[in-house]
Order: structure tokens, then sequence, then C-alpha cells
């Protein structure tokens, strides 16, 4: 479960980014607060991996929280949620290592895109062990990738969502019967979908050996 803390000093839209965040599978708000100086303290007492968080902060802004996370050896990662369409702004918040960076007014499935990527990336990069430029590159290919490959008729954006998330946090992979009981689907469609999955570039599949007969099919996220 990846652990978020929401900032934003608009108590009503802090609350509605802790509803939206509670609602995508793999992700809990552990804390919501309404500055800069209460992140920074939040995240210092621990169990915190990932900070939505806006930068028109009253006192510290968020750009400046980021700076001085970056100071501390907290394992935290952030994704900006903010109105701040400047071009300087975005430049900046790239050098401070932020991982997302998400435009108001969103979507639920905007916010849920986001994370999902995020989660993607967090498998990817799991362990300490030497990795080529291949999988360095698709690594960070999970925090930019985008949902444009046209779907075909009869299958939903919300359906494809359920079983990407079920193969990105599955390290060892799964197969259709495993995706399908995480999901909720049938067997055929959950087959279905992870085969557009594998066909669209967003996970790999390889038999699994060692069985009489035809072999099972194992889907696992790219490059793991």
């Amino acid at each position: 479960m990846i652990r978020v803390l929401v900032v934003d000093d608009q108590r009503a839209v802090a609350d509605g980014h802790r509803v939206l965040v509670d609602r995508v599978p793999g992700f809990v708000t552990v804390a919501v607060t309404h500055n800069g100086e209460d992140a920074l303290v939040r995240v210092a007492s621990g169990g915190v991996d990932l900070i939505l968080l806006d930068f028109g902060l009253p006192g510290i802004h968020g750009l400046e929280v980021c700076r001085q996370l970056q100071q501390t050896e907290a394992p935290v990662d952030v994704i900006a949620i903010t109105a701040d369409r400047n071009l300087v702004t975005l430049r900046q918040s790239v050098r401070l290592g932020i991982v997302g960076y998400l435009l108001k007014p969103f979507s639920f499935a905007a916010l849920r895109q986001t994370l999902e990527r995020y989660a993607a990336f967090r498998v990817a990069v799991a362990g300490d062990r030497p990795v080529d430029q291949q999988e360095i590159d698709a690594a960070l290919d999970r925090l930019r990738e985008r949902s444009h490959t046209e779907m075909p008729k009869g299958m939903s954006r919300e359906t494809l969502d359920d079983v990407r998330h079920a193969v990105a946090v599955a390290p060892d992979g799964l197969t259709a019967a495993q995706a399908a009981a995480a999901t909720d689907v049938s067997r055929v469609t959950a087959r279905r979908y992870l085969e557009f999955l594998t066909h669209s570039g967003g996970c790999l599949r390889e038999p699994i050996r060692g069985h009489a007969g035809r072999p099972e099919i194992r889907y696992r996220v790219r490059p793991i």
C-alpha cells in the first residue's frame, strides 16, 4: 500500500483529493495538511511514501517544501497538484525531482492514471541491483506513459486501468486467472485486456515452463 500525504491550503479541496486517492487501489491517504510547515513535520514523523503537493501554500511555497525535503533522508516522492502553468515553475519542479505534475482542475481519471503510473514506476525500480540502459529507460517510461492507444470495441478504460494495476503490483507477474480474480472479471476478459497491454507495450508475456501440455502464460510489467 502506497501511503499518501495530501497538501492543499483549501480544506474542501484537500478533502476532495483525499477521497479520490482512497478510491485508487493500492493507495491510502495517511494525512492531510494545509501548509508547507505542517507537511514537513508530518513527513519527518515517517510513514509517507508520496506527497500530493499544492504549490500555492501559505508560508512556505510548495517548491520550497521540495527543496527542504531534498535536504533530508526521507524516502518520499512528490507529485505536484497545482494550477501553476508557468514553464519556469515546471523547470524548477524537474530540477527538484518531482515525479508528476497534474494541473488543477483535474478529473478522477487523470489522477488515477497519474497514480497508476507512479505505482508502476515503484515496481520497476524496487530492489537494489545493477541495471542496463534499457531497464532504466523502461522504468522512466512508467512515469511518462500515456494511454492514447485506441482501444478495441467493447473494452473499457476503467477495466483496462484495473488490469494494468493488477500487473503493476505483482512483481513476479500473474496469469490471466490471477488477473481475473484480482479485478473481478472473467478469465477470458482478463486475458483480452492483458493481450492488449502486451500489444501496446504495457507489459510482457512469457510462458510458464515445467507444466505438462500447453504452457500457461504469465504477464508482468516492464522491465521486471
